[in-house]
């Protein structure tokens, strides 16, 4: 079913001169994602919205998503942008022009890189910082609440360090076994230490900010002795508060 709705929607983007493209992206584009679960999300790129390619159009087996080219250049939505990577160009009007723009969207320019990763990075410490004084504070259970908080910063930051936009969650695992980062950042351990405490992710993320010129936003904080020890403790039974 899934791929005759998909053979259906190419055949009626083929006849209709005015589509420029189709873009296919979610788990269906990403090898080894897809589970018998999983839809088709199919991006229709045209110059402008109308006629046939109005509105979005969701069904068990597709989700038809007509697309505008001035949407495709558009790169200020952060979060959409990675549904472009790892996407497929099935139909390219524009004799690349697509494949090029759909690239655009799925990493950053070295701009974009250092003004994300200098603003998430800051607020990634941020969220250290605070988890840290509530642990020496005796309050583990807020302390892991502002670790959870830490950990989507951290992401925006690495991923930014990288010149390459933060996978959705989902992606997470496929992102770093498909598309390598530099040790320590394999998907196990990333994974791992997110999910069990993000503020230790300092430990690696320090030497590897200021290797790529953000010395300036980590020596910004104060406490950074507090900060470093709270990073390097081993994690106690009691969740979120370091150990002696």
């Amino acid at each position: 079913m899934i791929s005759a709705a998909l053979d259906d929607l190419i055949a009626r983007a083929e006849s209709d001169p005015t589509v420029l493209g189709v873009v296919l992206s979610g788990s269906q584009a990403r090898d080894g994602m897809a589970t018998g679960h999983s839809d088709v999300d199919v991006y229709v790129i045209v110059p402008a919205y109308g006629g046939a390619w109005s509105d979005t159009k969701r069904s068990p087996e597709i989700d038809e998503i007509p697309y505008s080219l001035a949407n495709l250049e558009d790169r200020s939505d952060r979060w959409q942008r990675y549904s472009f990577r790892g996407a497929k160009v099935l139909l390219d009007r524009m004799d690349g022009g697509i494949a090029e723009r759909v690239r655009a969207q799925a990493m950053l320019t070295p701009a974009e890189a250092a003004e994300f990763a200098r603003e998430q990075l800051d607020g990634y410490i941020n969220f250290v910082y605070r988890a840290a004084k509530n642990s020496r504070d005796g309050r583990p259970d807020l302390a892991r609440l502002e670790e959870i908080e830490a950990a989507p910063w951290f992401l925006e930051t690495l991923f930014a360090l990288h010149h390459r936009v933060r996978p959705y969650n989902k992606y997470l695992r496929w992102e770093l076994d498909t598309h390598p980062l530099p040790a320590p950042w394999t998907a196990d351990f990333l994974i791992n230490a997110l999910i069990e405490r993000p503020s230790a992710l300092f430990v690696d993320l320090e030497p590897l900010a200021r290797d790529r010129g953000f010395a300036d936003v980590v020596d910004g904080w104060d406490d950074l002795d507090l900060i470093r020890a709270y990073a390097a403790a081993p994690v106690s039974e009691e969740r979120g508060r370091p150990g002696p």
